[in-house]
């Protein structure tokens, strides 16, 4: 075989053989592409631990929370709050309006503790507190224990809407 025949015959062989590499290439991240998209998919979007032992009650205030009314009014002015009891969440939310038509809605029984007459939160100011003996404490505008509180998880973070005088809190 000629020099310049052969060189053709092995340029067609590596020119199948970079082929064949980039498809599997190919197949390995689109196979990769997938996994993690299936790994990062989960029921609850929120990226916070979920707490075993608050069940995953379904709630839509809808238009219930109007601050054109007089019990909802406060929510207009930057760092207030309403507490709303149940049968909205499990032992009801609290809803704060930290500014800029952002709101935080989180239910007002304690991740770390069994459902109980103890595990209600209080809230007052930006502070929610359990009625147990540890006294668990959380931050109302991010739902995370304060300094002193020995808790693995944070409070349940409800979805909330604005729209117009409408606060639509939901799960």
């Amino acid at each position: 075989m000629p020099h310049s025949k052969l060189w053709l015959h092995n340029f067609d062989r590596s020119k199948g053989a970079v082929k064949q590499i980039r498809n599997n290439a190919m197949k390995y991240i689109t196979l990769l592409f997938a996994a993690c998209i299936l790994v990062s998919c989960s029921k609850s979007d929120d990226g916070q631990n979920q707490s075993p032992y608050l069940p995953d009650y379904e709630f839509d205030t809808l238009n219930l929370i109007n601050t054109n009314l007089p019990q909802y009014s406060s929510l207009t002015l930057p760092g207030n709050h309403i507490v709303v009891e149940a049968p909205y969440g499990i032992n009801g939310f609290v809803l704060y309006h930290a500014g800029n038509n952002n709101y935080s809605a989180f239910e007002i029984s304690d991740p770390n503790h069994s459902l109980g007459t103890c595990s209600k939160l209080s809230v007052e100011g930006l502070h929610a507190t359990c009625g147990c003996s540890d006294g668990n404490t959380y931050e109302i505008l991010n739902g995370l224990p304060t300094d002193g509180t020995q808790a693995e998880y944070p409070l349940k973070r409800y979805r909330v809407e604005k729209n117009g005088n409408i606060i639509r809190v939901y799960n």
